[in-house]
């Protein structure tokens, strides 16, 4: 990866001694099961992240924390500074990312509590910003066939499956804008189009990780069949809110077997990992934090 000499250059983040390996963006009530932590305030050429960092250790690995709504839930999906979220991470030395979130079954044998660690990603969100090189400059065209980090979904489908509850290895998830849910006419478009989940998040976080080199897990976690697949009832926001409330416990510690799992930094770096390197032989309109 270079810079060109003459491109744009975006402010650097604000320093802070506040240094994670592990980044993890999730819900506002996910943040308590980090270890002494604090708080660490991040600006970013792209305006504030959700919330402020919340840093601090996690089975002994360090761990930076993002509330991808804000606290209270405040932002829609749709509205979510997504690309100030992966830059404040990335500025703190974060180089693997685990973005759990809650979602719709498009299969009939993945029900509610089922954790689905997807391998790929139909996006149907739009009017979101989708990259961080959209300035004058050169071209920046990165690689995105395997949306998922190939290390980091091994880690996390073993991790699952030691919870008790049922795990899909694997699949497509589909992100929808909302906030609202789907027709049902839209699920089975989904549904036929070889989706196995729908969700309104993940992207553009994944696509905006791997413009970063950053190394992206997903880990789902389903709540309802959208909008009634095979004529069931159609989902309710009460209803997804209740099965996630049940559940919040068992993700928090398949987060944690995760973080403990994940490889060290410097072992991604020597063994190549391909999120690491998807800015290899690039020239990029403006140097990334935390390089």
């Amino acid at each position: 990866m270079t810079t060109s000499p003459s491109s744009p250059s975006p402010p650097p983040a604000s320093s802070t001694d506040a240094q994670a390996e592990i980044g993890v963006i999730g819900g506002s009530g996910l943040y308590e099961f980090l270890d002494q932590h604090e708080t660490v305030e991040v600006e970013t050429p792209f305006g504030p992240p959700s919330d402020p960092l919340v840093v601090g250790e996690v089975a002994g690995r360090r761990v930076a924390f993002v509330a991808r709504h804000g606290k209270g839930h405040r932002y829609p999906p749709h509205q979510v500074n997504y690309r100030a979220n992966l830059w404040a991470l990335r500025a703190v030395g974060v180089r693997q990312v685990i973005a759990p979130c809650a979602v719709g079954s498009l299969r009939a044998e993945h029900g509610p509590g089922t954790f689905v660690v997807p391998d790929q990603i139909i996006d149907r969100t739009w009017g979101r910003a989708h990259t961080f090189y959209d300035v004058e400059g050169p071209v920046v065209h990165v690689g995105f066939a395997d949306p998922y980090c190939p290390r980091g979904r091994a880690v996390a489908a073993q991790s699952a499956q030691r919870s008790g509850h049922g795990v899909a290895d694997g699949g497509t998830l589909v992100v929808i804008n909302g906030p609202r849910f789907s027709s049902r006419a839209e699920s089975l478009m989904n549904q036929q189009a070889g989706g196995t989940v729908v969700g309104m998040t993940t992207m553009p976080e994944a696509a905006l990780a791997r413009e970063l080199a950053m190394c992206f897990t997903s880990l789902a976690m389903v709540t309802d069949y959208d909008s009634g697949i095979d004529g069931g009832e159609a989902v309710t926001h009460e209803e997804v809110m209740r099965v996630f409330a049940r559940n919040v416990d068992d993700l928090k510690v398949v987060l944690r077997d995760i973080i403990a799992g994940l490889p060290p930094a410097e072992e991604d770096e020597a063994a190549t990992c391909p999120c690491r390197r998807s800015l290899d032989g690039i020239t990029l309109p403006f140097a990334i934090p935390g390089r």
